[in-house]
């Protein structure tokens, strides 16, 4: 259904199912079309729901650089499996404490989980696919992967605002029971064949930062690839989190159709995260990210001049363009890193900003919502990003020249007389 072939030999086959498994149920948070609604319920303000967004982005920055070292240093699988367990502990908290003080630690808590988790969920899988002589394959299968964590989405959160009527905690009950089946995918998963075993881990960990910026100082592409990738995910985890809810509340829809709303939209993700590669193919990794990012700013602009129903279609678009430019970038980082030994760590870097962006733009966003200026913050938002993009495009020609001008003498020297 989602054009899925899996690599022909058996144990990658296995794991890769395992990585599906575990991506599936770690991504599977219920309460995401919801969230706003229900704090506001039991009675914080715009101000405290913001306030906690941007804290939630600090500490995702404060954490993402130490637990990308420890994965690095110790094992993908065991930081998968620590975020899993993290997972389960914060879903609960809203459970018993539900005020200002329990989302503020559900929050913080969620940052550590998804922390641990997101630069050694990519690492390991690319990690371990080229390991085993199936790299050629990545790409798909990381796409597929991301189309199927979108899967439960789509059959859960249409129903979502109705169980939370049912039992207004349920949303956060059932996100616990996935994140500790995730948890028992994470323990299944196999080690890396050929994995080294590093023996002084301490001073590994401690050099892992001077290792991972030596790298990173050592690439301006790999530079200006993370900061292609900061406006892209900045525009998704806006719209999807923190913009989605007042996006339709200001086009006067009930709260009982967030979740089909969000359902729909992850229907499209899902289906342009399942073929990403026929885009890369057409303009190239970073032509593809670079006019994705555009779209959905533009989807982001045009959301303030139309009505309910053309919203949706336009957020349905912003939704294709959010699913096929996930993977590429993915790989296009991966791709790029010039020291595996540094991987997690450099994509938790990449992570860093993404979140310290994010953490300002949500506190721009409280302010523009506090002050009924909604359509004036996607407009904004739109612009900006285009500007950005555009001088992004500069730079990542003049260095692309510049890396081709280097390897050209190289290439002339290697030519028999």
């Amino acid at each position: 259904m989602l054009g899925l072939r899996l690599p022909a030999n058996p144990a990658v086959r296995r794991t890769v199912r395992l990585t599906y498994g575990f991506q599936f149920f770690f991504g599977l948070l219920l309460w995401v079309p919801i969230f706003y609604q229900y704090q506001k319920l039991v009675g914080l303000s715009d101000g405290e729901i913001f306030g906690i967004q941007s804290i939630y982005y600090i500490m995702f920055c404060l954490l993402e650089i130490p637990t990308g070292m420890i994965a690095d240093r110790f094992d993908y699988r065991t930081s998968l499996a620590a975020g899993a367990g993290v997972l389960v502990a914060a879903n609960l908290v809203p459970v018993f404490l539900g005020s200002y003080t329990g989302f503020l630690v559900h929050f913080v808590l969620i940052a550590l989980a998804r922390s641990l988790v997101s630069g050694a969920q990519s690492a390991y899988l690319y990690e371990y696919v080229h390991a085993s002589g199936s790299g050629e394959h990545y790409l798909r299968v990381e796409g597929v992967g991301r189309a199927f964590s979108l899967v439960g989405k789509i059959v859960y959160w249409p129903v979502i605002g109705l169980l939370m009527t049912w039992n207004l905690p349920s949303p956060y009950w059932l996100t616990a029971i996935n994140a500790a089946v995730a948890l028992v995918f994470a323990l299944r998963l196999p080690a890396i064949p050929g994995g080294r075993l590093v023996k002084d881990k301490t001073a590994s960990l401690l050099a892992g930062v001077g290792g991972a910026l030596s790298a990173l100082r050592s690439s301006r592409w790999l530079m200006l690839l993370m900061v292609q990738g900061i406006a892209m995910f900045t525009l998704v985890r806006i719209c999807q989190v923190n913009l989605f809810q007042p996006i339709l509340e200001s086009k006067s829809l009930s709260v009982n159709w967030y979740g089909a709303v969000l359902a729909a939209m992850t229907v499209f993700e899902a289906l342009g995260a399942a073929r990403p590669h026929r885009l890369r193919r057409a303009i190239g990794p970073v032509g593809s990210v670079f006019t994705l990012t555009i779209v959905m700013a533009l989807c982001l602009g045009v959301v303030v001049f139309v009505g309910s129903l053309p919203t949706v279609l336009v957020l349905c678009v912003f939704a294709v363009a959010t699913g096929i430019s996930f993977p590429v970038q993915k790989q296009l980082l991966n791709d790029s890193i010039p020291d595996s030994r540094y991987r997690a760590t450099l994509l938790s870097m990449e992570s860093i900003v993404d979140r310290a962006v994010c953490a300002v733009v949500a506190v721009a966003l409280g302010a523009y919502l506090a002050a009924g200026q909604l359509n004036e913050f996607l407009v904004l938002s739109a612009v900006v990003t285009c500007v950005v993009m555009g001088l992004l495009a500069v730079l990542l020609l003049t260095v692309r020249k510049h890396r081709s001008d280097r390897r050209r003498p190289v290439e002339r020297e290697t030519v028999p007389a």
